[in-house]
């Protein structure tokens, strides 16, 4: 069992990343339904929400069947960051996460984000006043370092620790990496296996396959996964590696229907939490993913990220469903 907290949760559970424009209320839904075991909200601006900026308050809504879920807000100011602390409450969610690994420039120039890295002290002390601020469990997201010749996340995670956070979620990669090259999962085991630490440490970048996730948990040593971009499009991905960790084969590939049944649901979630035009708008990135290696499909999914109305992207997976329902997925 891993606990964040006071929350009880399997082992090597599996969380849904906060992602910009990807970790809302329908998709979270679709990710817990099919083994997400906490997620996490997109990140929220701490200084949009205390100025009750329309687009960070929207961002928090959250409701019962995603829990656990963690609502994560980004800031270097720390009145703004222990303001935004108490609106965040006031939403119920079980976990608070603090981003301190998103790399955006204009995030990290405001000193948010991946750019308090080049801060250690800085991030040491708005992390202890804000998990002094609430009683909910704090939990941290980052990355190794700001560049590769100032990777100090060992240190990084004792400090963190010594002030209270339940549990450290880090990407393999510095900020000056971005999203380029390869994740690099030695030095969070690193983290894992200094015998000072003694909460949960969450893996984050390139699990992008149920053997990734297992080599994760297996050679590594880490208590769980974070998990990104193999996701989006994808609410399986879950599923499918809790059933190779219980079978040590994959599962079945995802049928058409059931593609086409997701995307409908998460098209018509969308339009009831954000209205017509903005669930219409803020779905298209997913769809390139759930009909991922159809041949000749192009001609669809045009029709899917370019139509302004939700009744002509509903009447392409009708279309989609019926010229190809019978296609097999590898």
């Amino acid at each position: 069992m891993v606990k964040i907290g006071p929350i009880e949760l399997p082992d090597f559970p599996l969380l849904l990343a906060p992602m910009e424009d990807v970790s809302d209320p329908p998709f979270r839904a679709l990710c817990k339904e099919q083994g997400a075991d906490v997620v996490y909200t997109e990140f929220i601006s701490s200084e949009g929400l205390i100025r009750d900026a329309a687009k960070s308050v929207i961002k928090l809504d959250i409701y019962e069947k995603e829990r656990p879920v963690g609502i994560q807000i980004f800031g270097a100011n720390l009145d703004s960051m222990l303001r935004a602390v108490e609106i965040v409450e006031k939403s119920n969610p079980d976990i608070i996460d603090i981003n301190f690994g998103c790399p955006v420039k204009k995030v990290v120039s405001k000193g948010a984000g991946a750019g308090i890295l080049k801060d250690i002290c800085l991030m040491e002390k708005l992390t202890a006043e804000m998990v002094k601020r609430t009683k909910l469990p704090v939990t941290v997201k980052t990355r190794l370092g700001w560049d590769h010749e100032s990777i100090k996340i060992v240190e990084v995670a004792e400090r963190l620790q010594d002030v209270g956070i339940k549990a450290l979620a880090i990407h393999g990669r510095t900020r000056a990496q971005m999203y380029k090259g390869n994740a690099d999962w030695a030095p969070i085991a690193e983290v894992k296996n200094n015998p000072r630490i003694h909460i949960p440490i969450f893996g984050n970048g390139d699990i992008n396959s149920p053997e990734r996730a297992a080599e994760m948990r297996d050679v590594y040593g880490l208590d769980g996964a974070m998990i990104g971009r193999a996701s989006i499009g994808n609410p399986w991905f879950f599923k499918q590696v809790k059933h190779y960790f219980e079978t040590g084969v994959h599962l079945d590939p995802i049928s058409m229907s059931e593609r086409v049944n997701a995307a409908r649901r998460h098209l018509t979630m969308a339009i009831e939490w954000k209205g017509e035009v903005l669930g219409v708008l803020e779905t298209r990135r997913h769809y390139t993913n759930y009909f991922k290696g159809i041949p000749n499909f192009k001609p669809f999914r045009t029709k899917m990220v370019t139509s302004d109305h939700s009744i002509d992207v509903f009447k392409a997976f009708d279309e989609v469903e019926n010229i190809f329902g019978d296609y097999q997925f590898a």
